[in-house]
């Protein structure tokens, strides 16, 4: 059994571990948003557009946690280029949406490929490796959005529509009530357009089944 003191220094070289990753993913946008004339939060505003459609400046503010004056001014500047563009909300008429237009859709594209080097990292672990450490990451954004540190994520675990370990096989344990199928952990969401927000009551009982040993 692990002492508190090796504890405290295994999650000190986990936190360590993700930071080193978290330089390749900063220099790779960077790389990215510069050859396409893009700061990275335009580049980012665009990405989320392609995944959940037309948005209010306000809820790509809080997806990005990032400030409204600063999702302003990149809006601004991509509606210049021609990226995006603006049109009402059909559901409320003083509202204003945002939506891609063709060429903010390739850029967009653009934006959402990962680093090849971490692709190719990832390609050499095994599908075990891979599906725990979904799993493990799944665990870690969750904590950080209970505790407030980072936007709410559309993930499977906080969606109506997840049943976690409905079936027998060990393959595909889940259930996705939206489109009727089974599926395994290395199909799990972070961000689905199709996510709808399990009841608060519900949440708990969700990650308790999800968490269990299959």
């Amino acid at each position: 059994m692990l002492c508190l003191y090796e504890i405290a220094m295994e999650t000190d070289q986990i936190a360590a571990a993700l930071a080193r990753i978290g330089v390749i993913m900063r220099s790779f946008a960077w790389e990215q948003s510069e050859g396409a004339d893009l700061t990275p939060t335009q580049a980012q505003i665009l990405a989320r557009l392609a995944a959940r459609g037309p948005s209010r400046t306000g809820s790509l503010a809080a997806d990005l946690g990032v400030t409204q004056p600063t999702v302003s001014d990149a809006v601004a500047a991509l509606l210049r280029k021609g990226h995006v563009a603006r049109g009402p909300d059909l559901r409320d008429g003083r509202a204003v949406l945002l939506r891609l237009t063709e060429s903010g859709r390739r850029q967009a594209e653009a934006a959402a490929t990962p680093p090849p080097a971490l692709l190719a990292a990832l390609d050499t672990l095994s599908l075990k490796d891979r599906d725990a450490m979904q799993r493990a990451l799944i665990g870690l954004i969750r904590a950080l959005q209970v505790a407030r540190a980072i936007p709410v994520q559309r993930m499977c675990v906080t969606c109506a529509h997840f049943r976690p370990h409905a079936h027998d096989d060990a393959d595909s344990p889940h259930h996705c009530a939206f489109v009727d199928a089974a599926f395994g952990d290395a199909a799990l969401r972070i961000d689905c357009g199709d996510h709808e927000d399990a009841a608060e009551e519900d949440l708990a009982q969700i990650w308790a089944r999800f968490s269990q040993v299959a």
